[in-house]
C-alpha cells in the first residue's frame, strides 16, 4: 500500500481549518451539554416535543416549524408528539407525571397551563414547583370569527344578537380555561351577555365546526389564510393592544368599547429538576429556530409576535403570572369543584 508523501497547500489549509473548528467548537458543531456524573453529553438520541394541541392547528404547525429549526444546532431529531384535550395542558400533565428530568422528552406551554391548578378540584401538578421553563418563545392573538356568509358583518351587531337572544349563541374554544374561553367569559360579564361555551379538543376542531355552521362563531388565532379576502370566515374582532397586522381593517376589544387585551405567550418547559447545562442546551437551540425564515413566516401568518424570554426571566414571569391567573380564575368563578 502507497502512502501520499505530502499534502498540498490547499489540503494542509483544508485540514488545519478542520482541526481548529474540532478543538474550538466552531459554528458548524452542535452543542452539547455533559451530563451529571460525566455518563454522556446531550443529546446523544432524539428528543420528543409534546404539542398539546391536535394536528394541522396553529400551534401544531409553528411548533413543527420550530422543532425542525432547532434540530440543526441540537445536532438530534426533534419529535413532535400530539397530545390534545385539557385545555392544552396535557403536555404539562405529562411531565409533572414520572418523567425523568434528563432533557429528552419537553413540551410547549401555553398560559392555560398555569391556571389548571385554580380550575381543577383535583390538580394534577403544581406550576410554580413542577416544571423547569427553558425558554419563553411567543404568543397568540385571538379574535372571533364567524362563517363569512353569517348574517353578523361587526361585532357590535354580534353582540347585539347575542344579547338579544340569551343562551343561544354557541362558539368555540379549545377548551375549559383556555384562554380564549377565559376572554369570551370576560366579555360576556362586562357586556352582560349569555353564551354558550362549546369546547373542543383544539383550534382545528373548534374551526371546522364554525365552517360546518354547527356553532356560530369560534375564538381562535386569526388564520390569514383562512379569514383573507375570499376566505371562508370572517374576522370580527381581535383581542391585542394592535390590530392584526395581516387585518388592519379588523378592530380590537378596545376599539369597540370593550376595555380588554388578551395575549397568550406560550414557551418550552421540562420537568423540574433538568441539569442546568441541558437547560442551556435546549434554550440555545430554539432561541436559535426563532430566526428560522419557516418560523417567522408561521409566526406571521398567525400574528404571533416573538416574545423571547430566556430561562430566568421565564421562570420570574411564570411565578408572577400564576398569581393573576388565580386572581382572574376566582373573581370570574372558574375555580374547580
Amino acid at each position: 500500500m502507497k502512502h501520499s508523501r505530502g499534502l498540498g497547500r490547499r489540503q494542509l489549509g483544508l485540514a488545519g481549518m478542520a482541526a481548529a473548528m474540532l478543538a474550538g467548537g466552531g459554528a458548524a458543531r452542535p452543542a452539547r451539554a455533559q451530563q451529571a456524573g460525566g455518563a454522556s453529553t446531550f443529546p446523544d438520541r432524539p428528543v420528543r416535543l409534546i404539542v398539546p394541541y391536535p394536528p394541522g392547528g396553529p400551534t401544531d404547525l409553528v411548533m413543527r416549524a420550530f422543532a425542525e429549526a432547532a434540530q440543526k444546532p441540537l445536532g438530534q431529531p426533534i419529535v413532535v408528539e400530539n397530545r390534545s384535550g385539557a385545555a392544552g395542558t396535557m403536555g404539562a400533565q405529562l411531565l409533572a407525571t414520572g418523567t425523568r428530568p434528563d432533557g429528552y422528552t419537553i413540551a410547549q406551554m401555553p398560559i392555560s397551563v398555569l391556571r389548571h391548578r385554580f380550575l381543577s378540584a383535583r390538580p394534577i401538578y403544581n406550576p410554580r414547583t413542577d416544571f423547569t421553563w427553558i425558554i419563553q418563545l411567543a404568543g397568540y392573538q385571538f379574535g372571533v370569527l364567524v362563517r363569512a356568509d353569517a348574517p353578523w358583518k361587526t361585532f357590535q351587531e354580534f353582540l347585539d344578537y347575542a344579547k338579544a337572544n340569551p343562551g343561544k349563541v354557541e362558539y368555540g374554544s379549545p377548551g375549559v380555561g383556555s384562554s380564549l374561553h377565559i376572554t369570551m367569559t370576560q366579555i360576556a360579564e362586562m357586556k352582560g351577555i349569555e353564551w354558550l361555551h362549546v369546547p373542543f379538543r383544539g383550534t382545528a376542531a373548534s374551526t371546522n365546526a364554525v365552517l360546518a355552521g354547527q356553532i356560530a362563531a369560534v375564538a381562535s388565532s386569526i388564520d390569514a389564510g383562512l379569514a383573507g379576502p375570499g376566505g371562508a370566515l370572517r374576522a370580527l374582532v381581535s383581542w391585542g393592544a394592535q390590530r392584526h397586522r395581516s387585518f388592519p381593517e379588523v378592530p380590537t376589544l378596545r376599539d369597540v368599547g370593550i376595555d380588554l387585551v388578551s395575549e397568550s405567550p406560550y414557551g418550552i418547559a421540562g420537568p423540574r429538576g433538568m441539569d442546568p447545562a441541558v437547560v442551556r442546551v435546549l434554550h440555545d437551540a430554539f432561541k436559535a429556530a426563532m430566526d428560522d425564515p419557516a418560523v417567522q413566516a408561521l409566526l406571521e401568518r398567525y400574528d404571533m409576535p416573538a416574545l423571547y424570554l430566556n430561562s430566568e426571566d421565564y421562570t420570574r414571569w411564570v411565578l408572577s403570572q400564576i398569581e393573576t391567573e388565580e386572581r382572574l380564575a376566582a373573581r370570574l368563578g372558574l375555580r374547580g369543584e
